[in-house]
């Protein structure tokens, strides 16, 4: 959703001339590095430096190249440690705690930067951290016209402890804690995640370059500089925000805004709850007022209430009447404000709140439900058109990580290879749904050029499909993105080697697109991998589709035998499918009966004598499906018709102006 946009960062890579040797910022104290292969070290110092590398009971030398570079492959180690790494030049650096083990990519959106601390149970879950074998090392955020060799900043690694482990990705901490307990081997984890962002923004230019899909795109964006794109972008924005408004107001104007007396006839208006950017504000970072008027009657005048403002993107304060009722840091916590006795007037009174938008989606989101005024028990309404000026833009927007494709790749990707790594899990997907059909390419083309510049084969590759979210109310009716979005992820899945898909859709949160649950999205993962990569042979994916056979008004929906596990099931144990749907040749689509019959399921509607597809999860939000093997693991999505979706005629598009 969202986080700090970086401008254009000028950074300096080992063009001048090294007093020291300066290993890669990856490296640090309490690291893991990865066992059974070789592990390189690499760094810079000054031209000519001889370079040796001590770990465990290897030593092993190079001399630095003309630009100052150095590289060393230590040979294959086992798991174990804490050892010390020595690097020797005409100084000395020595890393303390270091580990071998499994060394695991974290990467993707917001949904793998949801930390533990967000997390359901997470008092308890940081209380109980007592892992020291695992650890983690979040990348800073940083985005890059061109690929970088180095970090922009060091990176940390720290141990799963009650200090640190809040800190942690959490799909990622409970993908390494099922590991782990499994194992006994270290486990590390390097987080590289930006909320908000598109699969594109973490692809190599060469790579979209080489792509049929993006190739010309590609090929009309030229080499560019950071600077000149953000002066050009903020200037578009000034010209925009004039055009709206007129100038900026000045300090004493914005302090008028919280006032019932200001006249406000000339603001822009807005429906809420709605992000700006999906209105009339795309692209926009920066600070916005809102107000809209109530009425309230003698009865009511005086009385204490609240308010609830649903969820905003990041930060706000909130005023009723010209009186602040709260403020509140965070853009994934819901706001209810405690209206004092005697605030509220009979006859017109005034609700108005400023808003904060450090970067991506801004603004107020969510259910329109949530947007109320309760007074004594009643809830009135407050959803619908609200009045908005802009108070400030922030020159952060002017680029952000997806400002540019592969400006994610170059700062927080490349600098990371060749780090040796057993593979990598991923959450992502949000930012694409709109482009869901072009996901289909757009996804394997990162995976493969990831394991192209790495190096190391096709290392597995785990990945999380999206969760229930009603994003837009989508389902076979009127379409759906996000539907489209996770066929993709199966279509991904099914055709790219050594990968592999967690289904969530039955922990997502219709009303938040952060579930909480993500306890269960890192042991979905965990059990992919423990039975693909550590051969514990269990069980890891639920129900998925092999053939539909029609009998007459009926539908019979067999599934892959090595994905049934002990059996189909309901959790309420009664049989009763829920979430099936089958359509005719009309292409209309309702509802179906679904029951289980053995290992298949039966499927039949009065609406639909002469069933010819069958679709299954097929909505944004598909939390009333319930099928699973008795595993636990639920089934995935369906689709069996070819019909036309919402998003195939929506393709990557990039604007410098």
């Amino acid at each position: 959703m969202r986080k700090l946009l970086f401008t254009a960062m000028a950074v300096f890579f080992y063009s001048f001339s090294f007093a020291d040797v300066h290993p890669a910022r990856i490296f640090s104290d309490s690291m893991v590095l990865q066992r059974g292969m070789s592990i390189p070290i690499w760094g810079w110092a000054d031209k000519g430096e001889k370079i040796s590398v001590q770990f465990h009971t290897q030593t092993k030398t190079t001399v630095t190249a003309a630009d100052g570079k150095w590289k060393i492959n230590l040979d294959a180690e086992k798991e174990g440690g804490p050892y010390q790494l020595v690097i020797k030049g005409k100084d000395l650096v020595v890393m303390k705690g270091v580990l071998v083990g499994d060394v695991w990519i974290c990467s993707g959106q917001s949904n793998m930067e949801f930390t533990v601390k967000s997390s359901q149970n997470s008092n308890q879950e940081i209380a109980a951290a007592d892992f020291p074998m695992i650890r983690h090392s979040k990348i800073a955020n940083a985005v890059s016209g061109k690929p970088l060799e180095d970090l922009s900043k060091p990176a940390e690694w720290h141990s799963a402890n009650p200090s640190y482990v809040g800190g942690f990705t959490g799909v990622g901490y409970f993908f390494a804690r099922d590991l782990y307990q499994q194992l006994h081997v270290p486990i590390g984890l390097i987080h590289t995640s930006w909320g908000g962002t598109d699969v594109e923004t973490w692809t190599s230019r060469d790579a979209m370059a080489n792509s049929d899909e993006f190739k010309e795109m590609i090929a009309g964006l030229p080499a560019f500089n950071l600077d000149s794109i953000a002066a050009i972008r903020n200037q578009a924005l000034l010209q925009k925000i004039q055009k709206l408004q007129g100038a900026l107001p000045s300090n004493s104007e914005v302090k008028s805004w919280k006032d019932i007396s200001l006249n406000d006839k000339e603001w822009s208006t807005m429906q809420l709850p709605g992000l700006w950017e999906q209105q009339s504000l795309p692209d926009f970072d920066g600070i916005v007022w809102f107000r809209k008027y109530i009425m309230i009657n003698a009865a009511d005048a005086g009385k204490a209430a609240d308010i609830s403002l649903g969820m905003i993107d990041d930060n706000d304060e909130a005023y009723v009447n010209g009186v602040k009722i709260g403020s509140t840091n965070g853009y994934n916590v819901k706001r209810v404000y405690h209206i004092p006795a005697g605030v509220l007037k009979e006859g017109k009174n005034l609700i108005a709140f400023r808003v904060e938008d450090t970067g991506g989606g801004g603004g107020l989101y969510g259910d329109a439900a949530d947007l109320h005024i309760t007074i004594v028990g009643r809830n009135e309404p407050l959803a619908g058109t609200w009045s908005y000026r802009i108070e400030s833009a922030g020159k952060a927007s002017a680029v952000g990580p997806n400002s540019y494709p592969s400006l994610l790749y170059n700062a927080m990707i490349n600098p990371l290879i060749p780090y040796a790594i057993k593979g990598a899990i991923w959450y992502q997907g949000e930012n694409n749904a709109g482009r869901a059909y072009q996901y289909r390419t757009a996804f394997p083309l990162m995976i493969g050029d990831w394991r192209q510049r790495w190096g190391q084969g096709s290392f597995p590759f785990y990945f999380v499909q999206l969760a229930s979210f009603n994003s837009a109310n989508g389902n076979s009716q009127r379409g759906s993105n996000w539907a489209e979005l996770r066929e993709a992820q199966t279509y991904t899945n099914r055709l790219v080697p050594h990968t592999g898909m967690a289904v969530t859709i039955d922990i997502g949160e219709s009303k938040d697109i952060h579930p909480k649950n993500k306890q269960d999205v890192g042991k979905r993962l965990a059990a992919i991998a423990l039975s693909n990569e550590y051969d514990k042979k269990n069980v890891y994916l639920g129900p998925f589709l092999e053939s539909i056979k029609t009998e007459g008004n009926k539908v019979m929906v067999s599934f892959l035998a090595k994905s049934l596990g002990s059996g189909l099931y309901t959790k309420d144990g009664s049989g009763k499918v829920e979430g099936f749907e089958i359509a005719g040749a009309d292409q209309k689509y309702y509802p179906a009966k679904g029951l289980i019959k053995g290992d298949k399921v039966e499927l039949s509607s009065e609406n639909v004598p002469v069933p010819v597809a069958v679709r299954y999860a097929w909505a944004d939000d598909a939390g009333n499906a319930n099928l699973y093997n008795k595993e636990g693991f639920p089934a995935f999505p369906i689709r069996t018709d070819t019909w036309k979706g919402i998003t195939e005629n929506n393709k990557y598009k990039i604007t410098l102006k």
